[in-house]
């Protein structure tokens, strides 16, 4: 079936997004830095364009980085042995991410800085959003741990096995998110109802253990709970 191709590409896909978060410190850091810098412009209260930049400088970055580990992986297949011409294609493609790295960072501090400074003589103050624009960042910051979470015990598929469930992660973020939209309970009380089904169907599947989907659901209600309780 079409669907069940797509889903098995985009397994494929995720799986190498998660080989090269295992095995690459620097695509760890850059996912780390993302979710602490999209964190942090929704702190300051950046405007919407300048999300929008900061998310595509994000996305660029690490897009390069996962280039950059295919790249070597690719060399090092051609040429297990040392080659000055494999030296030179591994270090351009290097140099392809500290030149995406750097224009992140130049662009991050020109839209970062002057409300940064404003907290010096101002104070720290929390800007708030829409409900729709936290439901937005909670599901990039649940997928972004899931990935890290996945990428340090190193076991399992992106969408099938490991710790922890992300099908749980993000059913039960968007339960929480939907709480907080409607404010209907029977809405709510639906939502909760899938929530729990997919993450029973995971096991039913034998593609998670309990402790994985308790542990994916407990991190997506979480911190979209936390982010709403924060922003909002």
């Amino acid at each position: 079936m079409p669907l069940r191709k797509w889903i098995k590409s985009a397994n494929f896909a995720i799986e190498g997004i998660l080989h090269g978060a295992k095995t690459q410190r620097h695509l760890r850091y850059h996912f780390f830095s993302a979710a602490l810098v999209l964190l942090l412009s929704y702190l300051l209260g950046v405007t919407r364009i300048e999300f929008i930049v900061i998310s595509l400088a994000v996305i660029i970055v690490i897009s390069a980085e996962l280039m950059n580990s295919a790249v070597e992986a690719v060399v090092d297949l051609i040429s297990p042995e040392y080659s000055e011409k494999a030296r030179v294609a591994k270090d351009i493609a290097a140099g392809a991410v500290l030149i995406t790295a750097f224009g992140a960072a130049v662009l991050g501090y020109i839209i970062l800085f002057p409300y940064l400074s404003s907290l010096f003589s101002e104070g720290f103050k929390i800007a708030k959003h829409s409900k729709e624009e936290i439901s937005l960042i909670s599901v990039i910051l649940v997928l972004i741990l899931v990935i890290i979470t996945k990428s340090y015990f190193g076991k399992g598929h992106p969408l099938s096995g490991g710790m922890p469930s992300g099908h749980s992660a993000i059913a039960f973020s968007v339960w929480v998110s939907v709480t907080y939209l409607t404010e209907h309970f029977l809405i709510s009380l639906l939502c909760f109802v899938l929530a729990i089904w997919i993450a029973q169907s995971r096991i039913a599947v034998k593609a998670h253990n309990a402790w994985e989907v308790a542990f994916g659901a407990l991190m997506g209600a979480t911190v979209t709970f936390l982010l709403f309780k924060l922003f909002s």
